[in-house]
Formats: C-alpha cells, sequence, structure tokens
C-alpha cells in the first residue's frame, strides 16, 4: 500500500488528471518496463516519438499554420510552448526517477551504494539515534513528489489558458454583435467574417489546452505512480525500529 504523500492530492481535482486517470493503465502501479534500467525514460521517448510522428502528420496537412493563422492571441502558441518545457522536464524526471530506482535496486542486493540515492539518506537517517522516523518519511516523500507539484500547477495553467481564449473570442463575437445596427445583405460576407474568427478562436484555444492539458496530465500521472512505488519499497527495504522491551515485572532480576 503505498503511503499518502500531500504532494499527489490537489491535481487530482484537475480536469485533465481526471480524464488521465480514467485511461486504461494509467493509475497503474510501475510496469514491468518502467522497472528495468532506466525503463520510465524510455517509455517517455517512445511517448514522445508517438506525439512527435502525430505532430508531423498535422504539419504535413497545414493545421499548424491554420492554427497560428486563426489564433491572433498567440495563446494556442503559447499552449504549446509550455506543453513542450513541461514534456522536457517530465523526460528529465523520468531520467532522475529512474536513478534512484536503480540506487535502490543496488542497495537491496548489495552493500553500500551511492551517497545521492534517497534510499540511502532514509536510511542513514533513520538510523541516527533518536530519529524522528515520520520527519525522515516527510523528507523522502518531498523528495519523491515535491518537484511534481509545480509541473501539476503548470499542467493546470494550460486548461486556464484555453478557457482564457474561450472567454477572449466570445468577447470579440458579443462585440461585433453589438455593433450591428441594422442588418444589411451586401455585409453578410463581412459579418460572418468577423462572427467565425471570435468562435474559432474560442473553440481553438480551448482544444489545444484541453488537449495539451490531457497529455501533460498522462505524464505526470506515469511519474506520480512510479514516484508513489519508489517510497513504498524504500519503505518495505528498511524495517521500522523497534524500542527495546523490558522484562515483565515478574521477570526482573531481584537485588542483591
Amino acid at each position: 500500500m503505498n503511503p499518502p504523500t500531500p504532494a499527489s492530492a490537489p491535481h487530482h481535482r484537475m480536469l485533465g488528471a481526471a480524464l488521465a486517470s480514467r485511461i486504461p493503465g494509467a493509475r497503474h502501479s510501475p510496469l514491468a518496463l518502467e522497472r528495468m534500467e532506466h525503463g520510465l525514460f524510455l517509455l517517455w521517448l517512445a511517448y514522445m516519438g508517438l506525439l512527435l510522428f502525430g505532430a508531423l502528420l498535422l504539419w504535413q496537412a497545414g493545421a499548424w499554420h491554420r492554427l497560428v493563422e486563426a489564433d491572433p492571441t498567440g495563446l494556442t502558441v503559447t499552449i504549446v510552448l509550455l506543453f513542450i518545457g513541461c514534456s522536457a522536464w517530465a523526460g528529465r524526471r523520468a531520467w532522475v526517477l529512474g536513478q534512484q530506482r536503480q540506487w535502490l535496486d543496488t542497495h537491496l542486493h548489495a552493500a553500500g551504494t551511492s551517497s545521492s540515492a534517497w534510499s540511502t539518506e532514509y536510511h542513514q537517517g533513520c538510523a541516527l539515534p533518536g530519529a524522528d522516523r515520520s520527519i525522515c518519511l516527510q523528507v523522502l516523500g518531498e523528495r519523491a513528489h515535491g518537484p511534481h507539484e509545480m509541473a501539476w500547477w503548470l499542467n493546470g495553467i494550460q486548461l486556464k489558458l484555453g478557457l482564457l481564449g474561450k472567454v477572449i473570442g466570445f468577447s470579440i463575437l458579443a462585440l461585433h454583435l453589438g455593433q450591428m445596427d441594422t442588418f444589411d445583405a451586401s455585409q453578410s460576407s463581412l459579418l460572418l467574417k468577423n462572427l467565425t474568427g471570435g468562435l474559432g478562436i474560442a473553440l481553438l484555444t480551448t482544444v489545444t489546452g484541453l488537449t495539451g492539458n490531457i497529455l501533460l496530465g498522462l505524464q505526470l500521472m506515469r511519474l506520480d505512480r512510479f514516484a508513489d512505488a519508489l517510497v513504498a519499497d524504500t519503505l518495505a527495504a528498511i524495517p521500522p525500529t523497534t524500542p527495546p522491551q523490558e522484562p515483565p515485572h515478574g521477570d526482573r532480576p531481584s537485588g542483591p
């Protein structure tokens, strides 16, 4: 059973995390591939390769060019750049967690491992005289999940930028409707062009923000699950320290 961590609670209220968690396999414990040497990073590379292939197909179809032209606010480009930056961070984090997984496995099978391993630091901290195990657990949980909080916050920002574009698009639509005094059939084409421009901004930014939120949420969900398993295996590898028990009252040696 994975211990609850304060960093993994807030993001489950996000729409992207809620949708990503319902995808089959998103919330399962680490797969056998992920437990291999740098398996989590290799899985991230495969995921990025699939996304790059899809982006290349959209580029050949001219979808990216039309997307930029249809959104004069630049919010869709901002969302895409934010997604790329957060995905690159997720790849770096996958590499770090994979290294910690290797060091933990080394610690379980042989004595002496790298001093930068979280499992070693946790073991050494709990071994100190008078050490508080709960504080050591909090430090371990912060090492495993703490950096994910900012990534989840940025993941929510993608969705909020999409909603902001939706508000801007419908505002433009409302402004054009408010400027109509009379309906002139000769100006119907210009009017429709202005109306569809505002509606296009609203739809494109919302779709881009929602898509980026879901795709990044999948990456962060797997990082959280891998970190949960890493913390659980670290706790299982180190038995809890029990204070020495005093002999029963009847068995105490009597004085001289």
